[in-house]
């Protein structure tokens, strides 16, 4: 009985338990939000005690890549971030108002479009773009409706881009043999920064390194609205490094090559005078300018490793300078919280440090540093974006050989954004992806046999009959010709008849070679 059994068990092991199609087993959401958990690094000011949250947790340090990796695939926190951005630095980045698109430009000329909605969990674009040939993208910038976008390059020209990535202008380049910029029609050198206007769809602010501002209407590509000339201390050409709008738009503030700040109030017959200008307010250039949205403060961070906040009602002085902050990369920029209680910054990577790219955030009234979070060991952190109603955090790296973008956020306080593409598995490919190879023409090569007239199982069976042979590859070129020489000589057809009056017995050049006679 006991064997009859053991037979009946191993027999039955040979049969499905069940019937239909199965269903796959899916990881959990939660597990895979476990995976990407940061630990919790030490508070760097020991004043702060409480348990604050800074938007999304802190992501865990990578470890540094092999010296073969060209990739940026180490994920830091959620979903990995999206699979080499660039071949080189991150330079600009821009998320939609709604939240659904995300816009990077890196050195390596190119834009890469982001599409929540549409992405996997590998983040992989769905559109690239190369809107100047050779030029790096310095800035992006979305309209307020978020059907269009304002690319700025290394070139002397913007381009305006609808939603999907198709272009829909370029602005018109200025005359460079005029010297004085008012009278041109657009910049003549590379720009340097770009902006939308905050609430009018169609106006748009550019700088460059001519040293002039210009606003621009988007339906008009051939000529600029106003030009705007900074104020010198002497008569000369200074790049303008940054600009930026205040929120209503009533204000335009530009960092100069200088290390001044000048700030123009939007309003009737107003012109290149500035309304407040500061002299020396960093002793380098500036890289980037953020107005608050209540109108108080202006925030400048500059190549002298500090950001500083200034108070617009009183702008003699900063109110404090944030030191030790290494910028190495003209588009590093300043970010606020929604509810802009915070600042947010990148630093750069040192050569011979330790110390890897930080995202660093500011508490803005008791202006105190609050935290500082690893993003990457070994690249710079150059552009960063809280978006208010993802809730999610957007940081930039990269260096010479690589680059890539993070997203930081929280499984419960995050909205859409990366919790839409996290659990989303990227498609396997299946059968129907592979396409055949196409027969081959002509002889074979690579280890497949070539096609001829006839069928490929009748060529076959010839060649190996014996009966099908190719000589011509063993066959004296020169033989091959000269077998025909006696039936061409007998029935000329091309170059015999031509001379058959005027030259009916060939004459050939005597030598006047001794060797030859």
């Amino acid at each position: 009985m006991e064997d009859e059994e053991e037979n009946h068990d191993g027999v039955r092991a040979y049969f499905p338990l069940s019937f239909g199609k199965q269903s796959k087993s899916q990881t959990p959401l939660e597990a895979i939000h476990n995976t990407t958990l940061r630990s919790q690094t030490p508070n760097p000011n020991p004043k702060h005690t409480d348990d604050l949250v800074i938007g999304p947790p802190l992501p865990p340090l990578p470890p540094p890549p092999a010296a073969d990796d060209e990739d940026d695939d180490e994920p830091l926190v959620g979903p990995p971030p999206p699979p080499r951005v660039g071949a080189e630095v991150v330079s600009s980045l821009a998320v939609d108002p709604t939240g659904s698109r995300v816009l990077s430009g890196s050195y390596d000329y190119t834009i890469r479009m982001y599409d929540f909605q549409g992405m996997k969990r590998d983040l992989s674009s769905f559109r690239q773009l190369e809107p100047s040939e050779g030029h790096q993208v310095r800035a992006i910038s979305w309209s307020p409706t978020a059907g269009f976008f304002l690319c700025v390059t290394g070139s002397a020209q913007a381009k305006i881009y609808d939603r999907d990535g198709l272009t829909i202008g370029e602005f018109v380049k200025g005359d460079m043999y005029i010297r004085d910029l008012k009278n041109t029609k657009g910049h003549i050198t590379g720009l340097t920064c770009g902006e939308w206007h905050p609430n009018k769809k169609e106006t748009i602010l550019t700088s460059s390194e001519d040293g002039s501002l210009r606003i621009w209407d988007v339906n008009d590509f051939t000529s600029q609205k106003q030009v705007i000339k900074p104020k010198l201390a002497r008569p000369g050409r200074v790049a303008v490094t940054t600009c930026t709008w205040q929120r209503e738009g009533k204000s335009i503030a530009g960092g100069i090559g200088d290390g001044s700040i000048q700030i123009w109030n939007i309003k009737a017959g107003w012109g290149s005078r500035p309304d407040i200008h500061l002299q020396s307010a960093h002793s380098d250039d500036i890289t980037a300018l953020k107005f608050s949205n209540d109108g108080r403060h202006l925030i400048s961070r500059s190549f002298d490793c500090t950001l500083k906040v200034w108070d617009l009602r009183q702008m003699k002085q900063p109110l404090k300078v944030f030191e030790d902050l290494p910028n190495n990369y003209a588009q590093t920029n300043i970010a606020f919280s929604p509810e802009e209680d915070l600042i947010l910054t990148g630093t750069s990577v040192e050569r011979d440090s330790a110390v890897g790219g930080l995202l660093c955030f500011y508490d803005r009234e008791k202006l105190e540093l609050v935290s500082r979070v690893g993003i990457s060991p070994t690249r710079s952190v150059v552009q960063c974006a809280w978006h208010p109603k993802l809730n999610q955090v957007f940081a930039t790296v990269g260096d010479k050989h690589q680059g890539g973008t993070h997203i930081l956020y929280d499984p419960t306080m995050s909205e859409r954004g990366a919790l839409v593409c996290v659990a989303r598995a990227p498609r396997t490919k299946s059968v129907d992806d592979f396409e055949p190879e196409l027969p081959m023409t002509g002889p074979g090569c690579g280890g497949r046999t070539g096609t001829s007239s006839g069928s490929l199982l009748t060529q076959y069976l010839l060649k190996k009959g014996g009966m099908l042979k190719e000589t011509w590859m063993d066959e004296d070129p020169r033989e091959a010709i000269l077998k025909h020489a006696e039936a061409a000589e007998k029935d000329p057809k091309f170059i015999a008849p031509a001379y058959a009056e005027t030259q009916p017995q060939t004459v050939f050049a005597d030598s006047d070679s001794e060797e030859e006679k």
